[in-house]
């Protein structure tokens, strides 16, 4: 008996301890990460930064915000200073993922620049397509509201809609209506998974190409495959590892590439690199998320470290664009610009980091 006793006491203890010491966290309509409320005094490195940078690039984007941020768009007109802004204005959350760690992976993107021309030539052969005529994009949100986020993409073959033409697919087409042709193959396949770039002609012309759309297969990770082939070492892969890979078997590089599905479809712009939220990326002041777990627009902290200094970078963003591999609570993608110091940072940069949401006090 006194052991039965015991057992149960015991059992009572484990329970206690462990719901005692698990986080305890605040949920909101607009995320659905594991939010835990944190001050402006936890935000490290807060005081340091230059706020009225984040202030001006939040600004930017209030012409697209969504409702909910509304209200304090409409206060910007009354604040000169980007510190008193967002703390008298909003609450900073700590994203945690649903195992309750705080850390997760931050990677970086960039604007390329591409060489090419506006019509096909021997040195100029690899079409930029625009959105293909035949591409169906279904909105279920009317009928389903829960998948309000989703869109499906086919074309339709008769009355049924079928998957649109995978990258190996439309690669082989010439039905598509081009922008223009660039020289190299591989660089085209980045500027896909950057999602925007330029392109120079021979005459000195730089036009900007910008994301219009994909055709709906899912994005595979040509670096973990080189990875799990024991080609590349985990620990070197990197944007400039991957390419220099390709570049060394180009009677493979077609069969790797062919392996994400994925597609993505381009516009001419009279902007720069515009990320998901529809205005124009700021280098080093905008990231790419999940929003899911962090909805466009809003105000983001972020501790991670510079891919090539290795120093912190502790500064708040705004969240602006989305991407196919940007999927997870803490995952973000930290947008450089354009040149070659942004390609080297973007392309070398996995680092571990923290994020922080800034969520209106008024909702």
């Amino acid at each position: 008996m006194r052991s039965t006793i015991y057992n149960l006491q015991f059992a009572l203890f484990i329970i206690l301890l462990l719901t005692g010491c698990a986080p305890k966290y605040e949920k909101f309509e607009l995320s659905k990460a594991n939010l835990k409320r944190s001050s402006f005094d936890d935000l490290e490195g807060f005081e340091n930064d230059n706020i009225d940078t984040a202030f001006k690039t939040f600004a930017k984007g209030c012409s697209k915000a969504r409702k909910s941020l509304k209200n304090i768009c409409s206060k910007i007109k009354n604040y000169k200073d980007g510190k008193t802004f967002f703390m008298e204005n909003f609450t900073p959350y700590k994203i945690y993922s649903q195992e309750h760690s705080d850390e997760g992976l931050i990677t970086g993107y960039y604007e390329p620049l591409l060489y090419g021309s506006p019509v096909k030539r021997d040195k100029y052969k690899y079409p930029i397509y625009k959105v293909p005529k035949d591409m169906v994009i279904v909105d279920l949100s009317s009928v389903y509201p829960e998948l309000k986020r989703y869109r499906l993409r086919g074309q339709l073959k008769g009355n049924i809609l079928k998957p649109y033409p995978s990258r190996a697919e439309l690669e082989k087409q010439n039905n598509l209506e081009p922008i223009c042709f660039v020289d190299d193959k591989i660089d085209l396949f980045f500027l896909q998974i950057q999602g925007s770039g330029k392109v120079k002609f021979e005459d000195g012309t730089i036009i900007n190409i910008g994301y219009a759309g994909q055709n709906g297969r899912k994005y595979y990770s040509i670096g973990r495959k080189l990875i799990e082939m024991g080609e590349i070492r985990r620990e070197d892969i990197s944007l400039h590892s991957i390419k220099k890979w390709l570049k060394e078997n180009p009677h493979k590089a077609d069969d790797i590439l062919n392996l994400n599905e994925s597609y993505v479809f381009f516009r001419e712009s009279k902007r720069g690199a515009t990320g998901s939220l529809g205005v124009e990326l700021v280098a080093n002041r905008n990231l790419a998320v999940d929003r899911s777990f962090i909805p466009l627009g809003y105000p983001v902290f972020i501790n991670t470290l510079n891919p090539l200094t290795k120093k912190p970078i502790n500064q708040l963003m705004v969240a602006a664009d989305t991407g196919g591999a940007i999927k997870g609570e803490i995952r973000a993608d930290f947008f450089w610009g354009n040149g070659k110091t942004a390609e080297d940072s973007a392309g070398n940069m996995k680092e571990k980091g923290k994020l922080y949401i800034l969520i209106p006090n008024k909702l």
